[in-house]
């Protein structure tokens, strides 16, 4: 007998989810932005829509003869499958950042986050960011992404590597960092300093590296010392779909570094971020966040 399952429809990507997630905790309107690539038809509509409600500032390239790019996320029992048809996600240009009207956002900003995946469409594009950033002395940050992107993109990757003051990952996508660079070492701690101790094209910065671990604790490495900080556990019966984790934990770690809050409140609204979101479907949040 043939089942219904429920059907949501969900505005997001990777460095979007990051950046909601970030202004839902900073409650405050207009205080993030985000520029980025969809097509002109109704599910960029409800790109636009929904990042407006959300308080987002947007400045979207819309591709004219490509649609909006989808993700099928298949949930139950709270494993995950997905299905990207990045379509107009892959066509951002650098030209577009260049307009005086965009790239004035970047002025404005202070902090930057790009997701790694950005690094298979635009790197010309992050590099422009990056060495802005370290010229200005403005807060670059980026994230490992996926383990395919540290093997398959690793000359992008280690081009912009040293403008990026805080680098994100999870354990996975470490140990593949790790391999690729022949390090022998599957200690994500160790790995998470080596990265940490990348050479920096700016010293106005030390550079950090997070690294979540599902529900073991999150590693911090700074200055060639770690340390870890414990996830709140989630009863198995109150997961719903893992998607968007990890985006969710960069959005809640943002929201108080931008407030130049210590690395250790940080984690804990990373870590309450990841924990609103998993216990719903999709990367979303109730109306308000209650982190104290």
């Amino acid at each position: 007998m043939a089942k219904n399952y429920k059907v949501e429809f969900i505005a997001g990507g990777a460095t979007q989810n990051s950046i909601k997630v970030a202004q839902w905790m900073l409650q405050f309107p207009g205080a993030t932005s985000y520029i980025g690539c969809i097509g002109k038809d109704k599910f960029g509509e409800e790109m636009k829509k929904n990042c407006k409600l959300a308080g987002v500032n947007v400045r979207y390239y819309e591709d004219e003869s490509t649609p909006t790019g989808t993700c099928a996320v298949c949930v139950l029992g709270g494993e995950r499958s997905l299905v990207a048809n990045l379509s107009a996600a892959n066509c951002y240009k650098s030209d577009h950042l260049r307009k005086q009207a965009n790239w004035a956002l970047v002025e404005k900003a202070k902090y930057f986050y790009i997701a790694g995946f950005f690094l298979t469409v635009s790197p010309d594009s992050i590099q422009l960011v990056a060495e802005y950033a370290a010229a200005t002395n403005k807060v670059f940050t980026m994230n490992l992404s996926a383990p395919f992107i540290c093997e398959f993109f690793r000359d992008a990757q280690e081009k912009v590597l040293p403008y990026v003051d805080f680098v994100f990952g999870n354990e996975t996508e470490a140990r593949t960092f790790s391999k690729v660079h022949g390090w022998e070492t599957k200690n994500v701690k160790e790995i998470a300093i080596k990265i940490s101790q990348w050479p920096k094209a700016s010293g106005t910065y030390k550079r950090i590296t997070v690294i979540t671990q599902g529900e073991d604790p999150v590693v911090v490495a700074e200055d060639g010392n770690v340390r870890t900080f414990p996830v709140t556990p989630l009863p198995k019966e109150k997961l719903v779909d893992t998607n968007g984790a990890g985006d969710a934990f960069v959005g809640g770690f943002m929201s108080q570094l931008v407030q130049k809050k210590p690395i250790e409140e940080c984690v804990r609204a990373g870590c309450y971020a990841s924990n609103v979101v998993i216990q719903r479907s999709g990367c979303t949040y109730p109306e308000k966040p209650d982190f104290e």
